[in-house]
């Protein structure tokens, strides 16, 4: 059985629960109603039994699990469903004001509560009931319950409930703190509870005042020891300065965190996805270990070898080495710009990298884990060069994927490794022509030698690892690991140190992970410590990557390590992101989609604000999308109006209240209540941060700040200054607290936004502090008499408008209406001949030179001409859609619309691999094609009197037909059939015409199905 949820859902928690108390296993999805899952249900929770019935009502799914409970139990289901949570609503203004006729409605519900529970343990009587579970978890969202009196029995049945086993296990994944009314509300399609009417009664007058408008959440139901412990650490410790050594070393007894990022492509630029999912994700961990006081090491670099590094070079006729010095200082700038902080940012591309993979494969041969196999490799007779992985693509083999565009090594779509020789279809990526099949001997890592390790090696260690990882490396496992080739006849690479391999180069995905050790060599001589520790000294191994490169690190590179033998630190924590799309779409350097490393600065958007977004976006458990919407909406509610409004309010009366000085401090049950529900919080940070899960970490600290405002929201310094002196002292109190709490946030924001964090420390005029992993509790960080700097607002508000701006910016290419295109240009034919020349023009420039900075101009005049030439023809004929326009054109016009989308297509295919792109106009193209057959099949004269036709007409199919017919044979030596296909049905059209014309059989299409048989 599954439940389909989202995140905080009242209702979610109750059917968790219900199935927990039921003994039934479930499996719980978080969605929302515009997932592509959610977009199928109507109402969120919905309980799906496993033969697929769909079960949305709540009460339906605690009657199907507790059958025989009576009918009491059924009418506080209908109760606590139909009035008890709608009243609630009512009461918190979700998404509305609050409505003023809800808290007598909701004080008579409580009293109903209350009086029922004066008179037995449970709502249905002696035993615990669906019922009980159903109140509960209404009852249980933070700010449920508002400065509530007179309810000790409702307190009483609640903390008993809370400390049940089953509640306790639903609560570790689904903790209260989460829920919120807002879920509740954005789950349903009809309009959410608001809607449903309050229903008052008389007795709502009679009830009493059992709910205050404002106080404490009594929801929270903090415990005597949590409330004594606050009070306790709240005491000022002297700040124990950690100075951070020149070189980072791990130490014996003290923990020892190293920390990688996956290697970035050099031969692109990263986008706001690739940056979340592997360096910033890296970074923001790496400054949190540092903050709680661990030797840490956090190093990178860019992955430069490979044939994807020749594939860029080939494209901006540059020498590998020249791309890689290019894009090496590109991504530098980048990160540096969002605030990276790496110890080291290396490259892959040194004697240090070579020194240490010659070693590695040295070790690993020796050991008896490689071996030689005669591979055939896939040779492009026309470039005279072996084909490398990334210079063939063509369709996946894999069963049920058949994805057109997949790589030699891997296809995209479904995620799975693929061998060259395997694609369906092959071709080559330079010059688009079939390749054949070639043998070359190859060496081999044993695999299947070294599996039995590696199992045992995964069964210790896939505890630290996230679930996807744990899940791509247990699929590896079960189909059962394959010998894989680590060479390659390539150029570009580290040379194999091997008796008749010497013109051969290491793959790339067996160099690349020792990169990691090679970039610490370049920091330290003593890069050993780290990665082959002595004995006494623990290391933990972080790596930060995005889902596709689990493989390399999990299976393929630790296979290496056990077979190295030689005692080298394997990861111990394999943190994998899913996938962060754009706007429900994807990212697209070509079609210009999407934000990159270097649009960002662009933007003018602050760098923190950006680290700040993506983290609390970050795809932990399943994609997430990058939206305009929500940055605005995160920075002005969350940044703007929670944690810069709390903290500028403090800072701001501290300054003019208390000549800028922290006043002193004395604690009542108030500021207890506050101290243990931000230590709550703290502890959830750093469980959080400890797990590196970035996420949650951000929604602890917010939840602080979300506290520190309401408290001095309802405390109201302002009017206590204006009272007598102990009103006066009781407001000295409130801002000396929240001064506290505000340095307390600037520590915990620090991993995630530095720049702000140390602005932060300049207003509160202090240092970074510690985070205290083992005491989570708050202190005294700024103690009475200490003078605060100059406060200024931490955040800017991003206006709906900008983000308008910023949207059609990034949104790709705009095609204009049709209303707002204007039809004037040049003609048809005139474009045509500019073409011509154009092209003539560009011929000749590539045969006499190769400067890009000579042929680039001319080829994008080139290109802006036939960009014209396909708007022009659009004027004339607008759509291959329009079918009754396309009927009514020649066949010369039609001719010239197929040239015209055939050149678009191409053009296309050449920019990008991504068929989201290119195939709605090859479906243009072919819609045409079967226009131009059709045109061309009407107007032959099948039925004339074979003695009228000319001899010239003749001579002109005979013409047309050899010249499609030569088309048609250097299109299927191409080998896409998408292409070739539909010209293949015009040359038969063609035969056809002819046939009909001078009543000779169509012979060639016979014999081509004859040799078919033979």
């Amino acid at each position: 059985m599954k439940v389909y949820t989202n995140d905080g859902n009242p209702f979610g928690l109750k059917l968790q629960m219900l199935a927990k108390f039921a003994k039934r296993e479930v499996v719980v999805e978080k969605v929302n109603l515009n997932d592509a899952k959610g977009k199928e249900l109507m109402l969120l929770p919905t309980l799906e039994l496993d033969g697929g019935i769909q079960l949305f009502s709540t009460d339906a799914v605690a009657k199907y699990f507790f059958p025989n409970e009576g009918p009491l139990r059924d009418e506080w289901l209908e109760w606590s469903t139909t009035i008890l949570a709608p009243a609630l609503v009512h009461s918190m203004g979700v998404g509305h004001r609050a409505n003023p006729n809800a808290m007598p409605v909701l004080n008579a519900l409580v009293k109903k509560l209350e009086v029922t529970l004066s008179k037995s343990p449970y709502l249905a009587g002696d035993k615990l009931s669906a019922a009980d579970i159903s109140v509960w978890s209404l009852l249980a969202p933070d700010g449920t319950l508002k400065g509530a009196q007179q309810i000790d029995n409702i307190m009483a049945w609640y903390r008993k409930i809370n400390a049940l086993p089953e509640v306790q296990a639903v609560l570790a994944s689904e903790p209260l703190k989460d829920l919120t009314f807002n879920a509740l509300q954005n789950s349903n399609r009809f309009g959410g509870l608001y809607h449903v009417p309050l229903k008052v009664s008389a007795s709502s007058t009679d009830a009493g005042k059992l709910l205050a408008d404002t106080g404490s959440n009594l929801a929270d139901t903090l415990t005597d020891d949590e409330l004594s412990s606050a009070r306790a650490n709240f005491v000022f410790t002297p700040p124990n300065e950690r100075k951070e050594p020149r070189t980072v070393l791990p130490k014996a007894g003290e923990r020892n965190v190293l920390i990688t990022s996956a290697l970035p492509y050099v031969n692109n630029v990263p986008h706001l996805g690739n940056i979340i999912g592997c360096v910033l994700s890296a970074d923001i961990f790496a400054r949190y270990s540092r903050a709680a006081g661990y030797n840490t090491l956090l190093v990178c670099g860019t992955d430069e070898y490979g044939t994807a590094t020749e594939n860029k070079a080939l494209a901006e006729n540059l020498t590998p080495r020249e791309i890689c010095d290019k894009y090496f200082e590109l991504h530098n700038a980048i990160y540096c710009w969002f605030g990276i902080g790496f110890d080291y940012f290396g490259r892959t591309t040194t004697q240090e990298q070579t020194d240490i993979v010659q070693e590695a494969f040295l070790d690993v041969y020796k050991n008896g884990y490689i071996i030689t196999e005669s591979v055939e490799q896939l040779l492009c007779q026309k470039c005279d060069r072996f084909l490398a992985d990334r210079f063939v693509e063509g369709t996946c083999p894999h069963a049920g994927c058949g994805y057109e565009d997949a790589r030699g090594d891997q296809c995209d779509k479904c995620g799975k490794l693929v061998n060259a020789t395997e694609l369906i279809r092959p071709r080559c990526k330079v010059c688009n022509t079939a390749p054949v099949v070639r043998s070359s001997e190859q060496l081999f890592l044993d695999l299947p030698k070294a599996e039995a390790q590696l199992r045992e090696w995964v069964d210790r260690s896939e505890q630290g690892w996230t679930n996807n990882a744990r899940v791509i490396t247990r699929a590896w496992l079960r189909e059962g690991l394959k010998p894989r080739c680590i060479t390659r006849d390539l150029k570009w690479g580290i040379p194999v140190p091997h008796k008749g391999f010497e013109n051969k180069v290491f793959y790339v995905w067996f160099d690349a992970p020792f990169g990691y050790v090679s970039i610490t060599k370049r920091y330290t001589k003593e890069y050993k410590q780290w990665w082959q520790p002595e004995k006494g000294v623990d290391v933990e191994l972080f790596q930060f990557m995005a889902k596709d490169n689990v493989p390399f690190h999990s299976v393929v590179w630790p296979s290496a390590l056990l077979a190295i033998n030689k005692g080298n630190t394997m990861v111990s924590h394999i943190m994998a992101t899913e996938y962060l799309n754009y706007e429900d779409g994807k990212f697209s350097k070509s079609r210009g989609i999407g934000v990159f490393g270097n649009d960002a600065q662009d933007t003018g958007i602050p760098a923190d604000v950006w680290r700040f977004y993506l983290a609390s976006a970050r795809p932990e458990g399943q994609d997430s999308s990058f939206s305009w919407n929500d940055l605005a909406a995160r920075n002005n509610s969350e940044l703007l109006n929670n944690l810069g409004n709390f903290v500028n309010r403090a800072l701001v009366f501290c300054e003019k209240n208390f000549k800028s000085t922290v006043p002193v401090m004395n604690l009542t049950k108030d500021e207890e209540v506050l101290l243990a529900l931000i230590n709550r919080e703290l502890r959830g940070y750093i469980n959080s941060l400890e797990k590196a899960r970035l996420r949650d970490g951000i929604r602890h600290l917010l939840s602080i700040s979300r506290h520190g405002n309401g408290y001095m929201q309802s405390q109201q310094p302002w009017v206590l200054l204006k009272g007598n002196d102990e009103q006066k002292a009781r407001a000295a109190t409130i801002i000396g607290l929240c001064t506290n709490i505000a340095c307390l946030l600037a520590n915990l924001i620090f991993p995630y936004m530095p720049t702000t964090a140390r602005t932060m420390f300049e207003q509160l005029n202090t240092k970074q502090g510690s985070i205290n992993a083992e005491k989570p509790f708050i202190g005294i960080l700024l103690p009475s008499g200490h003078k605060i700097g100059k406060p200024a607002p931490l955040f800017a508000k991003l206006e709906q408008s900008f983000i308008d701006e910023m949207k059609k910016k990034y949104a790709g290419p705009q095609v204009l209406s049709e209303e707002n295109s204007s039809p004037a240009g040049p003609s048809v034919a005139d474009l045509e001949k500019a073409i011509q020349a154009q092209g003539d023009k560009v011929r000749q420039l590539k045969s006499s030179t190769k400067d890009k900075a000579v042929l680039q101009p001319e080829i994008n005049i080139l290109l802006d001409l036939k960009k014209q030439l396909t708007e022009a023809q659009s004027r004339v004929q607008p759509s291959a859609a329009s079918e009754s326009k396309q009927d009514g054109l020649s066949v010369k016009e039609l001719e010239a619309a197929v040239q015209a989308q055939g050149e678009k297509v191409r053009q296309l295919k050449a920019q990008t691999k991504d068929k989201a792109v290119w195939q709605p106009e090859v479906n243009k193209l072919l819609e045409l094609k079967k226009h131009l057959a059709a045109a061309q099949s009407s107007t032959s004269p099948a039925t004339a009197n074979t003695a009228s036709v000319g001899s010239s007409q003749v001579k002109d199919l005979e013409e047309q037909i050899a010249k499609q017919g030569e088309k048609v044979r250097t299109l299927k030596a191409g080998g896409d059939p998408s292409i070739w296909k539909p010209e293949v049905e015009i040359l038969l059209s063609l035969k056809k015409q002819l046939s009909s014309i001078t009543g000779a059989p169509d012979t060639n299409t016979n014999q081509g199905k004859n040799k078919k048989k033979k």
